[in-house]
């Protein structure tokens, strides 16, 4: 654990909830790292553990302490990266399908972050712990594309607050089944875990359960004779599988996505291998240089195949 803090809820404060008050008031952790000391029962008031939506007012003694980030127990791994972006605060790769972002429960192989700590020398940030070192957010095993990863603590805080803040334009390239009927549009549905099927995602009622909101505006970009078309997709949001589903709610089903009901298309002469998802653009700014940066991945072959 970090040395605890103790804090006084200011003058003038009247029930306000807690997260907000200490995010405000100490700037230097991130909304992630209360969130975690939340869910650990590590923020007191008045010794008494408390949730972060609780209300509180002035006088109010505030307790708080950091969870520890495990130490990492992962051997770099040499693998070829192709990278998009690199200074010493971030980098951003271009991750080829098939390659799993960081480890998990199931069988061991060489994933993303393993070869990120064998191009970054070990300097990741260590807030994800043992799960992902470094990464600020991530893609299935079969999207392809672009994805971040900071080197330090202070860049990973700042980059979560700003994939937060929706300041971020992130943009994916998709074939999907069938031709849709407008140029363009917005799917603007919530999201939640299937209660049947846990490793599937599907369309909520907002308000309802623990759907999430979700957007995702589409442009239409090429339709072909086979059956399909190409999707250009801003997301608002990173839920789990997100354009996977809100396109399939609109009728659209991921070529190659059988997890959400692909079917083989009968007038391809080869079908895909994999969900044609590519994360394609990437548009920010800095958050510690304050530079403009727009990054942009190729298509890989597999995708430029069927486009």
């Amino acid at each position: 654990m970090s040395e605890p803090i103790e804090w006084i809820v200011p003058d003038g404060t009247y029930k306000q909830r807690i997260d907000k008050l200490l995010a405000e008031a100490f700037p230097d952790h991130s909304r992630s790292d209360f969130q975690r000391a939340f869910e650990s029962d590590l923020v007191t008031l008045d010794g008494s553990p408390i949730s972060k939506n609780r209300k509180v007012s002035e006088g109010g003694v505030i307790r708080f302490e950091m969870p520890s980030i495990q130490k990492l127990d992962m051997s770099p791994v040499e693998m070829e990266l192709s990278v998009i972006f690199e200074d010493e605060h971030l980098i951003v790769v271009d991750k080829p399908a098939g390659l799993v972002v960081h480890p998990g429960a199931g069988p061991s192989e060489p994933t993303l972050a393993h070869g990120l700590l064998h191009h970054c020398q070990g300097q990741l940030s260590g807030i994800g712990g043992v799960e992902r070192p470094g990464i600020v957010h991530r893609l299935d095993r079969e999207t392809s594309g672009l994805i971040m990863a900071a080197k330090t603590d202070v860049a990973h805080r700042a980059l979560s607050e700003l994939f937060q803040s929706r300041s971020l334009v992130k943009e994916y390239l998709a074939l999907a089944c069938g031709t849709p009927e407008l140029m363009s549009g917005v799917i603007d549905r919530p999201i939640e875990r299937n209660p049947n099927q846990r490793h599937k995602m599907r369309v909520g009622t907002e308000g309802r359960g623990r759907a999430r909101e979700s957007r995702t505006d589409w442009t239409l970009v090429e339709t072909y004779e086979a059956g399909y078309s190409l999707f250009r997709c801003r997301i608002h949001t990173g839920r789990t599988h997100q354009i996977r589903v809100h396109l399939k709610s609109a009728g659209h089903i991921i070529l190659g996505d059988r997890t959400y009901g692909f079917k083989d298309l009968p007038r391809l002469a080869q079908q895909p291998k994999r969900v044609m998802l590519h994360s394609a653009f990437l548009r920010f700014e800095h958050p510690l240089t304050g530079e403009d940066l727009e990054l942009e991945a190729p298509l890989p072959e597999d995708f430029k195949a069927f486009v």
